[in-house]
């Protein structure tokens, strides 16, 4: 299904591809690969251990995502001002950077848990909206609201790639390297308590609830993803 996390597993020494693209395997035969938000093509998964291939075609199924559509906004929440543009264009190479780290790490193979305890989801993957009549980018995370200095826990194993403090969408970022170009992404972090390079445990208190960056109220934003294709934190959370 769109915006899907999946894991797969043959046996070791099998060469994987994902619709032509070369994924790591593990020792042990495991692989990870990811379904886009819109995608609309079949995934082809071919196998190819000792010369003998073989191809899997999978067909992917549509979601229906919330359209949410406010008018009626000041422009300065709608179009950020043309001198950060230079600003947001670098912070985005940093994200981007990250997320094309592919690692050996095998981390993805464990389940997840939730970053915060006890809280309310108010925002989930894939839902738009539309100001002013100008379609934005869709929504590629799960929201978690809580209290401002809320602590928040790492959800899986990991290393960090990226512990920024003030980045102008995303306020206190981070993100993890899980192995395989899986990674996850906190934002709008009040307090970060990691550094880059550092190897975290899951469950470690990583950093606090905030309100910085382009944020209405205090929230965790989570996101997760296979390169730079965006998927659902919940295919991970769920049970």
């Amino acid at each position: 299904m769109q915006g899907h996390f999946i894991i797969g597993k043959t046996e070791p020494d099998t060469k994987v591809l994902i619709s032509e693209k070369e994924v790591r395997v593990t020792n042990d035969g495991y692989f990870v690969f990811g379904i886009g938000r819109d995608r609309k093509y079949n995934i082809v998964i071919t196998l190819n251990k000792d010369g003998d291939r073989q191809k899997i075609v999978k067909k992917v199924f549509k979601r229906k995502y919330n359209i949410q559509r406010i008018d009626g906004l000041p422009e300065e929440q709608v179009t950020p001002p043309e001198k950060v543009y230079a600003r947001i264009k670098k912070e985005n190479k940093l994200i981007s950077s990250a997320r094309n780290i592919d690692s050996n790490l095998t981390h993805f193979k464990n389940k997840f848990i939730v970053p915060v305890e006890n809280t309310i989801i108010t925002g989930v993957y894939g839902s738009q909206r539309i100001l002013n009549g100008k379609p934005k980018r869709p929504h590629y995370g799960l929201d978690f609201a809580a209290d401002e200095g809320t602590k928040i826990k790492a959800m899986l194993d990991g290393t960090v790639t990226l512990a920024e403090t003030g980045l102008y969408y995303t306020g206190g970022t981070l993100m993890f390297d899980h192995g395989h170009g899986i990674s996850t992404l906190y934002m709008h972090m009040q307090k970060i308590f990691v550094k880059k390079g550092q190897k975290i445990k899951q469950g470690d208190v990583i950093g606090t609830i905030g309100s910085t960056g382009r944020a209405t109220g205090a929230h965790l934003d989570v996101r997760l993803n296979w390169f730079q294709t965006k998927l659902d934190p919940a295919t991970v959370l769920s049970n």
